[in-house]
């Protein structure tokens, strides 16, 4: 019976930091969002790129970390999926993208697809190699 409340406090523990770590990355990406459009435009979907381009940053860092074991496997969590998953936003880009498309704006969608991805990928690699 002990062993079956410890894990039930264990795991409530997790939920809460994850899901209040989630919704500090959700706000964060809201507001950092709405404030970076407002300075750099409209002409590709900057504030969406920036957060998931740093969002892939930090992500990349956490994992290096992890497997370093610097950080243990509860901080991975509420970090690497409850703050990243909320602060970055496939969703969106997806939705942005297709925007841009419908508004005959191919340059612009070529851009950011190739980008977002390529740097993405690029800068999650970084954070690894940087804990390394």
């Amino acid at each position: 019976m002990i062993i079956w409340i410890g894990l039930a406090g264990s795991l409530g523990a997790i939920l809460r930091y994850s899901l209040g770590r989630g919704s500090l990355g959700a706000i964060l990406r809201y507001s950092l969002g709405r404030w970076i459009s407002g300075k750099l435009g409209t002409a590709i979907p900057w504030g969406t790129w920036v957060i998931n381009i740093s969002g892939s940053l930090l992500l990349g860092l956490l994992y290096g970390w992890h497997q370093s074991e610097v950080i243990s496997d509860g901080l991975w969590v509420v970090w690497g999926t409850g703050f990243c998953g909320a602060y970055t936003t496939f969703s969106t880009f997806g939705y942005e993208t297709i925007h841009l498309l419908a508004m005959k704006r191919y340059p612009s969608a070529i851009l950011y697809v190739t980008s977002s991805v390529l740097l993405g990928v690029a800068v999650s690699f970084a954070g690894v190699w940087f804990t390394a």
